[in-house]
């Protein structure tokens, strides 16, 4: 992926490693920066989808850098 800013369009989206595993959620953007939530609960996956969601100290920034793609619904990393 080029190093591009994450948007607001971006949270809710699973994030997946290269396997296709989910890994988390994307719970908050903030000057462009994806915070994922590991282990959302159902609760904060339906709040993450409205954009209802904060970042806490549970989520953490997501490295534009191991990012391979982006697309409508997901978030997937590279392989390493």
């Amino acid at each position: 992926m080029a190093a591009t800013d994450f948007t607001d369009d971006d949270e809710g989206k699973k994030v997946v490693n290269a396997d296709g595993d989910t890994v988390g959620r994307v719970v908050e953007v903030d000057h462009g920066t994806a915070y994922v939530d590991p282990d959302p609960g159902i609760t904060e996956t339906v709040m993450s989808k409205l954009g209802w969601a904060d970042r806490d100290e549970d989520t953490y920034p997501l490295q534009k850098a191991s990012v391979a793609e982006v697309d409508d619904d997901e978030i997937r990393l590279q392989s390493f």
